[in-house]
């Protein structure tokens, strides 16, 4: 039994595999074939906006798709080429060397490795709740940013037009303005007939790969073009007849320096790319009731990656689009992605050499819709309203995206999100609460309309006790002390904290301690274990007293009332506690 389990923790394929029955096949030979097709135009139009030859794309959806199936967690994820991927991969490589050369196929490659490295790394360091440090707005932001600049960049082969490689967005519409006059209409034509078909297929023909149709009718209006007036006259390019064979063995650099230029990059591309897989096996998992592993995940992922730059793919993660459609076309077991990987190799070496016909603008139609699909506008209008700190975060990485290199985008937003999530909890809520005789059991309250006691004030604090909070509870409790000198007794309700470091500790024995200079006591109520814990080891419950700690309301207020100054209970007419009533008060 113990060497089983060993083997399924070595190979975690061998948990489902054997419960595949007949049906299962079946039901995951049909989605394998159909994502099998979907990926056709996405790899070569991923590929495009990798800035990697057409074919490579196709390569990262076959053995990364298998390798990530058959040692990931999530049942439905399809892994492979990605927008997200492709375009930070162009971003961060077009500065090293000129896109679709041998040596930026090199660079490629190699980030691919080092990514793949970096995941296996996380997975087994057991650090799978990295990736939610990089927030949903983040994603978002950065998301809508990279598909305007997908679409910028394919302006020159939309309209036909010559624009310099490289430059931010402002550079790139700048030169398009320059070059209206030069528009290539026959190219245009092209574009804009690819680009109208895939949403009318879309929107009249749901159950057809609207990708697919889009691509066949561009081919077709551009060749007959082409066969009627010539290419010299129309200049429609064609992409040219894809390799048609398996992906080919290749070699990522071992080059130190090499490495070192990359290293930063990869970490961008490791941590989005892992978002990017988890989210989407997360998502899925929840609407079949299963549960992933984010640790497997990522040990899947860097597999998967790892393999990926020994065969000619460049980096690969999961893919909401064909992940999805895996999901609704019946797959029941992840062997739904090892078949599509299989089955793209028998199509590639099948329908390769019809790439010959497909024409450059036609890809550039199907960037233009994959570009406008990536853009969640219900999602931005809802952050946008909901939350201003969230909202901050997207429109930094946004506009970010558009302005900036796309890893500085990313760092900046996720910075930001940690810096607005640090000031939160560092100012944790504190409100005055007051037994309420009107609730049952004179439960606390927080109505200010309520008669507070004299000699003792009541607050409940909800957020962690840590150096960072510190200082705004410090200002907090000083407030209550010049405000209400007379209520030396300071009581504090514990519910809501969970954490204690030992500068939390540390300002409630300094609290206890000025009580006890003004003539009073620091209490606290309804501490949990671990907090107990917490502050017991930081020396704090030494300084306020153990038996000032108390674990349930009636008996911490029957104890603060004896530590009370009973000449003023005989004077108040307030009766905040039962208790008050035992006090005797003079005849009247």
């Amino acid at each position: 039994m113990l060497d089983a389990i060993k083997l399924t923790a070595i190979f975690p394929f061998l948990r489902w595999l054997p419960k595949v029955t007949g049906a299962d096949l079946r039901a995951d030979f049909s989605a394998g074939l159909t994502g099998a097709i979907v990926v056709l135009p996405q790899g070569v139009a991923f590929a495009t906006i990798a800035g990697m030859p057409p074919e490579y794309g196709l390569y990262a959806g076959m053995i990364p798709a298998i390798i990530a199936a058959l040692f990931g967690s999530a049942r439905f994820l399809v892994s492979g080429p990605t927008t997200t991927a492709s375009i930070v991969l162009f971003s961060v490589l077009s500065a090293h060397a000129e896109p679709g050369t041998a040596q930026y196929v090199q660079l490629a490659l190699t980030l691919t490795f080092l990514v793949g490295i970096m995941e296996l790394g996380l997975g087994l360091a057991r650090m799978g709740a990295l990736v939610n440090f990089i927030s949903h707005s983040v994603v978002i932001g950065f998301t809508a940013g990279a598909a305007i600049l997908i679409a910028a960049k394919q302006l020159k082969n939309f309209f036909g037009v010559h624009i310099p490689r490289g430059g931010h967005l402002p550079e790139i519409l700048m030169h398009f303005v320059q070059e209206i006059p030069s528009i290539n209409w026959y190219v245009t034509s092209v574009a804009l007939i690819t680009l109208l078909s895939g949403i009318a297929t879309k929107k009249y023909f749901p159950r057809f790969p609207n990708m697919i149709s889009a691509l066949l009718i561009g081919s077709v209006v551009g060749f007959i073009l082409n066969r009627w007036l010539g290419q010299e006259a129309t200049g429609i390019t064609t992409v040219g007849a894809l390799p048609s064979s398996l992906p080919p063995l290749s070699a990522p650099s071992f080059d130190l320096d090499i490495i070192k230029d990359l290293a930063n990059s990869a970490i961008v591309v490791t941590m989005f790319a892992l978002t990017e897989a988890v989210s989407i096996g997360r998502s899925l998992a929840a609407r079949s009731g299963d549960r992933i592993n984010g640790n497997q995940e990522f040990i899947g992922q860097g597999l998967s990656n790892i393999a990926g730059s020994f065969f000619s793919g460049y980096v690969a993660t999961g893919s909401f689009n064909r992940s999805g459609l895996n999901h609704q076309a019946g797959a029941k077991t992840p062997l739904a992605a090892v078949f599509a990987g299989l089955l793209l190799m028998l199509i590639v070496v099948l329908v390769a050499p019809l790439a010959a016909y497909l024409p450059v603008a036609a890809m550039a139609g199907i960037l233009f819709m994959v570009a406008w699909g990536l853009i969640d506008f219900k999602e931005i209008r809802h952050i946008l309203h909901a939350n201003k700190r969230d909202a901050s975060v997207l429109l930094v990485t946004f506009f970010g995206a558009l302005l900036l290199e796309l890893e500085t985008a990313i760092f900046a937003g996720i910075l930001l999100s940690l810096i607005l999530y640090l000031d939160r909890v560092s100012r944790p809520t504190i409100v005055t609460r007051t037994p309420d005789p009107r609730l049952y059991n004179c439960a606390f309250s927080s109505d200010p309309d309520l008669p507070q006691c004299p000699q003792v004030s009541f607050l409940r604090i909800d957020g962690s006790l840590f150096f960072g909070s510190v200082s705004h509870i410090a200002e907090r409790f000083d407030k209550l002390r010049e405000e209400h000198p007379e209520q030396k007794h300071l009581a504090i309700i514990c519910e809501g904290i969970n954490f204690a470091d030992v500068a939390g500790g540390g300002v409630l024995a300094q609290e206890a301690e000025q009580r006890r200079a003004m003539g009073g006591f620091l209490y606290l109520i309804h501490v949990k274990h671990g907090l107990w814990s917490a502050l017991d080891r930081a020396g704090a419950l030494d300084v306020i007293g153990p038996n000032r700690v108390f674990q349930s309301k009636t008996a911490a207020i029957h104890g603060i009332f004896q530590k009370l100054d009973h000449e003023i209970c005989v004077s108040c007419d307030r009766r905040i506690f039962k208790e008050c009533d035992t006090v005797e008060r003079p005849a009247k």
